[in-house]
C-alpha cells in the first residue's frame, strides 16, 4: 500500500467520533500533509510534481517558454523546505546544479533562484550544496555572468547558502578575487559581514547592466 495511503487511514482511525470518545485510545499522533492529501485524492505529490518539472526542464524537446514555466513551479515547490530537503532523496540536487552552467541566461537564472531558495535557512540543504562544490560556481556567475538578472540571483543564492554555514562563506570567500577580494576568515554568523560582501557584489554587479 502507498505509505501516504496507510498514513491517511491511521489518521482517519485516530479521528474517528468513537476513538474521540475513548479516554482509554491512544491519542491522534498523525498528522495531515500535502503528500497524504494528494493520496486521497489521487492527484500528483509534490515529490512527482518536481521531477516532472525537471524533467520538462532537462528535456530537448520541451521549447524554453515551457522550461521557464516548469521551472517557476519547480521554485515555488522549493519554497517548503521539505520539498527542499527531498532534493537530495529525488536526486534532483545534481541537475539543479548544472543548470548554473546552462547555455541559456534564463535557466542559469532560474537555477540560482531555486538554489538560493532551497538553501535559505536549511542547513541540511546548505551542507549538500556545499559538498557539490557548487559555491565556486556561484561566485564565478555572481561576478562574471554576462546576464544581470543571473548574476542577481546568483548573489541572491549565495547570500543564502553562506549564511550561519561556515563551510561555504569560507569557500566563498576564497573564491573571491579583485575588486570582491576580503581578508578570511569571515565568521558566518556575523551577519554585517556578510551584508557588505553581498553589498559589494550588488553593487558591481548593477554597474555591469
Amino acid at each position: 500500500m502507498n505509505p501516504n495511503l496507510s498514513s491517511l487511514l491511521k489518521w482517519s482511525i485516530e479521528n474517528t467520533d468513537a476513538s474521540q470518545a475513548d479516554p482509554t485510545a491512544p491519542k491522534s499522533t498523525t498528522q495531515l500533509n500535502q503528500e497524504m492529501l494528494a493520496a486521497l485524492m489521487g492527484g500528483p505529490s509534490d515529490a512527482d510534481r518536481m521531477n516532472d518539472a525537471m524533467s520538462a526542464i532537462l528535456s530537448p524537446e520541451v521549447d524554453l517558454e515551457n522550461k521557464m514555466i516548469a521551472f517557476d513551479n519547480f521554485e515555488q515547490l522549493v519554497e517548503n523546505i521539505d520539498n527542499a530537503n527531498n532534493l537530495e532523496v529525488l536526486k534532483l540536487w545534481m541537475p539543479l546544479v548544472g543548470l548554473l552552467g546552462s547555455e541559456e541566461a534564463d535557466l542559469r537564472m532560474m537555477a540560482a533562484w531555486c538554489v538560493g531558495t532551497a538553501v535559505q535557512n536549511n542547513v541540511k540543504a546548505q551542507e549538500r550544496l556545499h559538498a557539490l562544490g557548487a559555491i565556486p560556481t556561484l561566485v564565478k556567475m555572481a561576478v562574471e555572468d554576462s546576464d544581470a538578472t543571473a548574476r542577481k540571483k546568483a548573489i541572491y543564492a549565495l547570500s543564502s547558502a553562506v549564511r550561519n554555514y561556515q563551510p561555504s562563506i569560507d569557500v566563498a570567500v576564497d573564491s573571491l578575487e579583485g575588486e570582491h577580494k576580503v581578508e578570511p576568515p569571515v565568521d558566518a554568523e556575523n551577519m554585517e559581514a556578510i551584508d557588505e560582501i553581498i553589498r559589494k557584489m550588488r553593487e558591481a554587479s548593477a554597474k555591469k547592466a
